[in-house]
C-alpha cells in the first residue's frame, strides 16, 4: 500500500493511507465546507488507511492472568476468563491500541488443561501463538515464582527468536516487587511488574511492548513492486481434506518446502508453482495435533488457523460438500473476514455428491453464507483433482478484489447518485445523509463515509452491496466506518 505521510508546518506527520497529496488536500477542502472537525477527518483517515497490523501473543501457563491482561490490553472484557469444559473458544485475535499504535493480541488463556497434561498443552498453545505472532508477552505468576513449565516455555521463546516482554503478573503493590524481580532468573531481561486485574504498571509494560513490536508484521506480502510468491493460507476444520488438496496441487510441481532455521513462522510453508505463478501456501494442515484433543480440539484449531490467516494475504477455505454446513465451518469464515483477508471458498469431495445432495448444499450456501455471496466460490475434488485449474484464477480474482481502490472523485459522484435515488429513512424527524467520503485504504478496502447523522447499519450494508454491485470488490471483505459531523459550535471536550 502507497502511505503517503503529510506534515501540517507543525513538526507532526500524518499518514494519508492511500490518498495522494492532491487528491488528499482536496478531500480536506470538502471536509471544511462541510463543516467537519479537520482533526477528526484526518484521524478517520490514518485510522482507516492502516495495512496489516503488527501480532502480539501473549502466553504463558494456566491461571496466571493471562486473560485479564488481554481484556485489560484491549479495554474492555471480551476475553473469556472463566472457561467451564467443553465450552468452545474460536475467537483468539484482538484488536487493541496504546499510545497511538495499533495491534492484534492473540489470546492463548482459559479452557481446561486436563486432556493433554500441563505440559504439553502449554507448550502446543505457546507453539502456535509464538507462530503467528511478531512480538510476546510471557506472563508468569510473580507470587508463584518461575516453574519447569514456565522454563519450557522460556526455551520454545528462545529457539522462536521473536522479541519477549516479561510481564511478572499479580504483583498488588509495592511488597510484591521484590518477588518480580526473582525473575531476572529467567534470562529474559527485566520482568514488568503488573497487576492485570487492578490495572497497575501494564502502561509501563505496554510501553516496553511498543519498543519492541514492529510497525507492520514480519513478513513481506509480495506482489507488484516488492516481489516474492503471494501467500494463501489453506485454512478449514479438521478432516476437510487440507493436506490431500495441498499434495494434489504440489503434485510433481513442488519447488521447495522451505524450513527456515530459527524461526517458527515457516515450518511448513509449501512453494508451489501453480499456472506458471509461483505461490506460498501456508499450510495449516502441516501442523499436526499432538494427540486427540476431545473439548480442546476447536480452540487448537481456532490458533492454528489465525496463525495461517494472520501471515497470508488470501484465505482459501476448504469446505467438506459431503456433510452439512457446520458451525465451526462458519467460525472460520468469520475469522478471515474479521482479519480482513481476501478469500476463496472451495467446496471438497464435490465429485461424492448426487443431485439430491447438491440441491441440499446449494440451499445451505444460500442461508448459512449469504454474508459472503461475495467470495469466489470453486467446486473441487481434492482426491481427483477434478476442477483443481480453477484454483488460481479464483485466487487471482480475489487478490485484485482486495487491492482494488476507487479514487475519490469517482466515489464521491457514486455517493452522490446513491444518496439521491434512496435516501437514508428518516427517523425521530431528521434524515441522515452521507454528504462524501473516501477510501482510505486497500488490503482490504477502508472506506471512512461523512455523515450528518447516524447512519443504520441496515443503510450501511446497502451502501457496501451498491459498492460491490459498482466497483466490483470480488473475494474481499469491506470495512466501512462513518464519520458523524458534530453540531457546529459543539466541540468535543
Amino acid at each position: 500500500m502507497n502511505d503517503h505521510i503529510h506534515s501540517d508546518g507543525s513538526g507532526e506527520q500524518h499518514d494519508h493511507g492511500a490518498l495522494g497529496d492532491a487528491e488528499y488536500a482536496e478531500f480536506m477542502e470538502l471536509a471544511a465546507e462541510e463543516g467537519f472537525d479537520l482533526e477528526d477527518v484526518e484521524g478517520a483517515i490514518e485510522e482507516a488507511g492502516h495495512g496489516p497490523l503488527p501480532v502480539l501473543a501473549v502466553v504463558g501457563r494456566p491461571n496466571v492472568g493471562k486473560s485479564t491482561l488481554v481484556n485489560r490490553i484491549i479495554g474492555r472484557r471480551e476475553a473469556v476468563v472463566e472457561d467451564k469444559p467443553g465450552v468452545t473458544r474460536d475467537r483468539v485475535t484482538y484488536e487493541a491500541e496504546w499510545a497511538g499504535r495499533r495491534f492484534k493480541v492473540v489470546d492463548t488463556g482459559g479452557w481446561e488443561q486436563d486432556v493433554l497434561g500441563i505440559d504439553a498443552s502449554v507448550a502446543a498453545q505457546a507453539e502456535y501463538a509464538i507462530e503467528a505472532s511478531d512480538a510476546v508477552v510471557f506472563v508468569v505468576d510473580a507470587k508463584v515464582g518461575a516453574t519447569d513449565t514456565d522454563e519450557a516455555v522460556v526455551r520454545l521463546l528462545r529457539k522462536a527468536g521473536k522479541p519477549v516482554v516479561l510481564c511478572a503478573n499479580k504483583v498488588d503493590g509495592p511488597s510484591g516487587e521484590a518477588d518480580a524481580a526473582y525473575l531476572w532468573s529467567l534470562g529474559l531481561g527485566e520482568p514488568h511488574p503488573v497487576s492485570a486485574l487492578h490495572g497497575r504498571g501494564t502502561g509501563d509494560m505496554l510501553d516496553a511492548v511498543l519498543e519492541v513490536l514492529p510497525d507492520a508484521p514480519a513478513q513481506t506480502f509480495g506482489g507488484a513492486g516488492i516481489g516474492g510468491p503471494r501467500r494463501i493460507a489453506l485454512i478449514g476444520r479438521p478432516n476437510v481434506g487440507k493436506s490431500s488438496l495441498l499434495n494434489k496441487v504440489a503434485g510433481e510441481e513442488r519447488v521447495v518446502v522451505n524450513e527456515l532455521a530459527g524461526t517458527t513462522r515457516d515450518p511448513v510453508d509449501e512453494m508451489i508453482e501453480l499456472g506458471g505463478v509461483t505461490w506460498k501456501f501456508v499450510d495449516t494442515a502441516g501442523i499436526r495435533k499432538r494427540v486427540h484433543l476431545q473439548q480442546g480440539a476447536d480452540y487448537y484449531a481456532s490458533l492454528r488457523t489465525a496463525a495461517a490467516v494472520e501471515k497470508a494475504e488470501v484465505a482459501v477455505i476448504l469446505i467438506d460438500a459431503s456433510e452439512s454446513i457446520s458451525v465451526q465451518d462458519q467460525r472460520i469464515v468469520t475469522m478471515a473476514v474479521e482479519a480482513g483477508r481476501a478469500m476463496v471458498i472451495a467446496y471438497n469431495k464435490w465429485d461424492t455428491l448426487d443431485e439430491e445432495r447438491r440441491y441440499y448444499l446449494e440451499r445451505e450456501i444460500e442461508t448459512e453464507f449469504g454474508q459472503v455471496a461475495w467470495a469466489p466460490r470453486v467446486n473441487v475434488s481434492a482426491r481427483t483433482g477434478r476442477h483443481m485449474e480453477k484454483l488460481v484464477p479464483a485466487i487471482e480474482t480475489a487478490l485484485a478484489g482486495w487491492e482494488t481502490r476507487v479514487p475519490t472523485g469517482r466515489l464521491n459522484a457514486f455517493l452522490g447518485e446513491l444518496v439521491a435515488a434512496h435516501p437514508h429513512p428518516i427517523r425521530g424527524g431528521k434524515q441522515p445523509r452521507i454528504l462524501f467520503g473516501t477510501q482510505a485504504g486497500t488490503k482490504p478496502p477502508r472506506f471512512v463515509l461523512f455523515a450528518s447523522g447516524f447512519i443504520e447499519a441496515g443503510y450501511r450494508r446497502f451502501v457496501e452491496r451498491r459498492l460491490r454491485e459498482e466497483f466490483g470488490f470480488e473475494g474481499t471483505p469491506i470495512h466501512i466506518s462513518v464519520r458523524v459531523r458534530e453540531k457546529r459550535g459543539a466541540k468535543k471536550k
